[in-house]
């Protein structure tokens, strides 16, 4: 803290209309529009940082990090000159910018700081042509709730100005303090630059046994794995916890320098994008595989030949295993949580245990009440997240220490714990379809018809025959929530139909870009008998499929001949 006072300007500016956050806080959008539009960026920090209360804003702390994607560091840079010109007493950054979410959300509680800013757009692709994203997360480390997210859209259509110290520069790479002073503040603004893994793998301590977990990777007869971090936040967090501490050889880790645009690659861990670990695998000589997206809140998890563990089974398998986890040994089972499109694998689990499954909207801030209240222990989507209670936010590497802890008690393959699963629970196939890239304005009308077709009286008692199955129509909603704990109620999250066997059809319109539309369609399907275990899901799920096609007309209506991405 050296020469005069830092002086704090405030910039006159104007208001974008399409400021509102997707959910959780976050405002994801090409790059191109973040780096070339006239304060596209200041204008989002100002409405996140004027959202926090003035009282509670001056002189907290709060917390920064992003997944290392391309503009992350200007836009770091950014952020800190913002905080520290609107009262932020102090930042803790990763160094080099670097945090991953479940981090982020760690240091948030570890500390009680007043939130944090994750600058990511999860799993998109990244450089200039890709995408970028701030996300804002509250005091208890989760995703901002709607009425945050709100908040933050209403001041972006009405900013005129912004705070800012445009002469203030930090060293991201230097762990440590700095400490400025600005002009007309009492107190320094401080900035502390720590190791990214750190405080979050302290945490992980207390939860796993690192001692069964090291023995399964090093002692006679160990497990071989093999893991990507897709160049995106999870390099450093892999080698550090896996191989420095868990014993697993360096060469385990792949894709772990993380890059601006994650090596030309779309940082999405399932069996479309993953393809040098799915290779990997089916050589036979890993028994074990995980895939992280750019963030590290998604994972996906392969067995030996390239065995596949659907995010919803992984969910369920992990549930009916927490026995393995000291962290659960210690603090006990209160309840599931679930998005509503994810199977319903994880409900046979929880009336095993009689405990209660809470079903919600797509989107992780739902279940943060549900934990804050000691409602719920453990949480998952379909979309590749898991986590627990430990944080607010799905976590990855915590799901694969879990698969880890289960392998080592268990001392079976991941084939055989999913097998073993089945054989108990029944298998749940499941099938999501993405046609992404939409015009929003036709899938409003997708959606509008669609709705009014299903929620007809009528509808209700149709039976659709397909080949040699008929599936008859049990119930129908468009689905809304009702938060157990503040009675908060969200509407239109998608259309469901049951059938009378249990299988179900979901569509669902996504939107988290803000410039083109997604719709997802999910299907599922139960079978209780163990020789129908080991078909295809695709060819069970085919007759659902081609229902769902009939009363939808998207291939129709969107001129698409298919979907984009198939999980």
């Amino acid at each position: 803290m050296e020469g005069s006072p830092i002086p704090v300007l405030t910039v006159p500016t104007a208001p974008y209309e399409d400021q509102r956050p997707a959910g959780g806080g976050g405002l994801r959008r090409p790059t191109g529009l973040f780096e070339g539009q006239r304060n596209y960026l200041p204008n989002f920090i100002q409405s996140v940082l004027s959202s926090i209360d003035l009282r509670d804003r001056q002189g907290c702390t709060m917390v920064v990090g992003s997944d290392g994607r391309y503009f992350s560091r200007t836009a770091t840079e950014i952020v800190v000159q913002m905080a520290a010109a609107n009262g932020i007493g102090r930042l803790i950054i990763g160094q080099n910018g670097i945090l991953s979410t479940p981090a982020v959300s760690c240091i948030i509680r570890k500390i009680k700081a007043a939130g944090g800013i994750i600058l990511t757009a999860s799993h998109c692709p990244g450089g200039p042509g890709g995408e970028f994203g701030v996300k804002f997360n509250v005091a208890n480390g989760g995703p901002a709730p709607d009425v945050v997210s709100d908040k933050i859209y209403q001041i972006s259509k009405t900013i005129e100005e912004y705070a800012i110290c445009p002469d203030l520069r930090i060293d991201l790479s230097r762990l440590g303090r700095q400490e400025f002073d600005l002009e007309n503040k009492f107190k320094p603004f401080r900035v502390e630059i720590v190791d990214p893994v750190d405080i979050y793998l302290n945490l992980l301590r207390t939860i796993f046994d690192f001692n069964a977990i090291k023995s399964l990777l090093t002692g006679p007869g160990q497990l071989k794995i093999r893991v990507d971090a897709m160049h995106g936040v999870m390099g450093p967090y892999v080698r550090k916890v896996l191989c420095d501490e868990l014993g697993a050889p360096a060469n385990s880790a792949i894709n772990c320098v993380p890059l601006e645009d994650f090596g030309g690659q779309h940082p999405d861990p399932n069996l479309t994008y993953a393809t040098t670990l799915l290779e990997a695998m089916k050589g036979g000589e890993y028994g074990f595989g995980a895939a992280f997206d750019a963030d590290g809140d998604r994972y996906m998890i392969l067995g030996q030949n390239g065995f596949f563990v659907s995010p919803s089974d992984s969910l369920a398998i992990i549930a009916a295993n927490l026995s393995c986890i000291p962290y659960f040994r210690q603090m006990g089972v209160r309840g599931f949580g679930r998005s509503m499109p994810t199977s319903t694998a994880l409900d046979r689990v929880a009336k095993s245990m009689k405990v209660p499954v809470y079903e919600t909207p797509a989107g992780w801030r739902f279940f943060s009440n549900l934990m804050d209240s000691g409602r719920c222990s453990l949480c998952g989507e379909e979309s590749f997240g898991t986590g627990s209670d430990h944080l607010r936010e799905k976590d990855g590497l915590w799901a694969v220490l879990v698969w880890l802890s289960i392998i080592a008690a268990r001392k079976q393959s991941v084939e055989e714990i999913v097998r073993d699963h089945w054989a108990k629970f029944g298998r749940h196939y499941y099938c999501r379809f993405d046609y992404e890239g939409l015009e929003p304005k036709t899938t409003y009308y997708i959606m509008r018809d669609l709705e009014a077709l299903v929620t007809d009286k009528s509808f209700i008692g149709q039976q659709f025959a397909v080949g040699s199955h008929v599936y008859s129509v049990a119930k129908t909603d468009s689905f809304e929530y009702v938060d157990p704990v503040d009675g908060t109620v969200t509407k239109k999250q998608g259309l469901r139909i049951i059938f009378s066997d249990a299988s179900r059809l979901i569509f669902r319109l996504s939107s988290s870009s803000g410039v083109r539309a997604t719709i997802r369609l999910y299907a599922e399907s139960y079978e209780r008998d163990p020789s129908g275990h080991d078909q295809e899901p695709q060819a069970v799920l085919s007759p659902l499929i081609a229902i769902a096609l009939k009363i939808s007309q998207i291939h129709e209506r969107t001129g698409r001949r298919g979907p984009t991405v198939i999980t």
